[in-house]
């Protein structure tokens, strides 16, 4: 495990052994200034949010498209957008109801009885070249005990699998039969719906109420003996029921759509120091201490695909500083996809947003920032969609590649035509996609260089387009402009093709 304080040499040493046959999941850093493989995410909540209970279906599909419009060109590249907030749906389900956030009553449906906002999504989100990670709850259930559940709702069915902490209801961490529960519902998204990702945030065991314990007696009693657990080791229990439900769900997905990642987005700090000491030097609540969620031990099992923790706080915050984290985390996610949490408001309050985003860029085995809350971006808050465009993604980023999935590539796109007709110039190609085979192209990427160019594809700056079409509408530049078009295939993994390309006059 690499520290963060060790020399450079000693990072040169991993560096150089990964050039000789260390996993291929250690990915290789593009330039700092503008990298070609970036995740670029942006969260886009539905609890707790009134907007949506005011539009007819049609309006929704306008405010979505819009919405998928707004973020492509702030340059984000995968939206995470919550589709089970509370055990409900924004999505044709049979196992839970529609969300109280999409009409405003827990399952009632849309007024068009066609209309699935996570189809729609996805199909936007596609068409752009862009993901879509659906974003799910595990265990909330009620965000206010007071709120009315849908009849038929599961709770009706089992009230007994559910326990009440504070004033929310939680599905029981410590039953298989939830842990199934769940699963079911990965299972039936990701075998109906062309999701990139299923995401999970930092919501596993509920934050802790202070003097109040959580009430899982009934089911520490009924199972902890059995699974080895004795009663000094409750802590130990709670991690290794968030742990089977981990691991049980990314069987799920790739027994299910072995393309689709699962990505989880934790809260900032693992452990501190004072607990642990290969522990940050902070001083907060802590992931395995307080939530029960060890992602170290997701990530170095391979049960998740991604890890994106919630660094949040400020550049030389007092207890979690916002450096610390990102140089900590860069030293212990075992050289896997690692994406940082970026909270837009604090950090453009504290004029941080473009420093922290350098910074990223600059560690190693950092491979991208997911900003909270998307919402910001589309409002155009304190000007950051015109920031994000212009200073921070300047250039489209790729999605990095996830080779420790399918590390191959895809055929080259063929036939690469220059077609004219009376009132169009555009570029056509053949290609060996095959939606039901992940390995074959699934989008490409076009290029564009001048006549005398040197053709070098990891410039960013020369990507102007990500489309799952095989055609591309050309410009009209005055008719003696020459370029050289360059166009790749990428998988469902993100690998890309050895490139095709054609002389043009535009």
């Amino acid at each position: 495990m690499i520290k963060a304080f060790r020399p450079l040499f000693f990072i040169f040493v991993i560096l150089l052994f990964a050039a000789c046959g260390t996993p291929k999941t250690i990915l290789t850093r593009q330039s700092v200034a503008m990298p070609k493989r970036e995740f670029r995410g942006a969260w886009i909540q539905t609890v707790g949010q009134s907007r949506y209970q005011h539009m007819n279906s049609a309006a929704m599909k306008h405010y979505f498209s819009e919405m998928v419009r707004k973020l492509d060109e702030a340059g984000i590249n995968a939206v995470i957008f919550q589709v089970r907030p509370e055990a409900d749906a924004f999505y044709k389900s049979e196992l839970e109801p529609w969300s109280r956030f999409l009409t405003g009553v827990q399952g009632k449906a849309p007024d068009d009885p066609s209309f699935d906002p996570l189809a729609f999504m996805i199909e936007e989100c596609h068409r752009r070249g862009m993901e879509l990670h659906a974003w799910l709850n595990p265990y909330r259930v009620k965000t206010n005990i007071s709120n009315r559940l849908a009849g038929g709702h599961i709770y009706e069915r089992y009230p007994e699998r559910f326990v009440q902490y504070g004033n929310q209801l939680f599905f029981d961490p410590g039953l298989p039969e939830n842990r199934n529960f769940i699963c079911e519902v990965v299972r039936d998204i990701v075998s109906r719906y062309e999701v990139d990702a299923i995401h999970m945030d930092d919501y596993f065991y509920p934050y802790p109420i202070a003097g109040t314990p959580f009430p899982d007696d009934k089911s520490f009693s009924t199972y902890a003996a059995s699974q080895g657990f004795s009663p000094s080791q409750r802590g130990d229990w709670r991690r290794n029921n968030v742990n089977l439900l981990i691991q049980q769900i990314k069987y799920t997905i790739a027994g299910t759509r072995p393309s689709t990642r699962f990505g989880i987005s934790p809260f900032g700090i693992y452990r501190n120091r004072r607990n642990d000491p290969e522990g940050s030097d902070t001083n907060g609540l802590q992931n395995y201490d307080d939530l029960y969620a060890d992602i170290k031990l997701w990530v170095e099992k391979g049960w998740i695909d991604y890890n994106l923790p919630q660094l949040y706080w400020e550049i030389g915050h007092a207890a979690a500083d916002y450096t610390t984290l990102l140089h900590w985390w860069n030293a212990n996610n075992f050289q896997q996809h690692l994406y940082i949490g970026q909270d837009l408001k604090r950090s453009i309050d504290k004029n941080e947003l473009q420093t922290k985003i350098r910074q990223s860029r600059e560690m190693t085995f950092v491979h991208g920032n997911c900003y909270w809350y998307g919402y910001q971006i589309l409002d155009d808050f304190e000007g950051v969609a015109g920031m994000l465009k212009t200073d921070i993604h300047p250039a489209r980023a790729l999605i990095p590649a996830y080779t420790h999935m399918h590390d191959g590539r895809p055929g080259a796109v063929k036939k690469l035509t220059e077609v004219f007709t009376e009132d169009m110039h555009f570029l056509t190609w053949e290609h060996n996609k095959r939606p039901l085979q992940p390995e074959t192209a699934q989008k490409f990427v076009v290029y564009r260089f001048h006549h005398k160019e040197k053709i070098d594809l990891n410039r960013a700056e020369n990507i102007i387009q990500v489309t799952p079409d095989n055609f591309f509408v050309l410009p009209y530049e005055g008719g003696d402009k020459r370029y050289i078009y360059v166009v790749t295939a990428l998988d469902a993994f993100g690998n890309e093709s050895k490139p095709s390309r054609i002389k043009l006059k535009l």
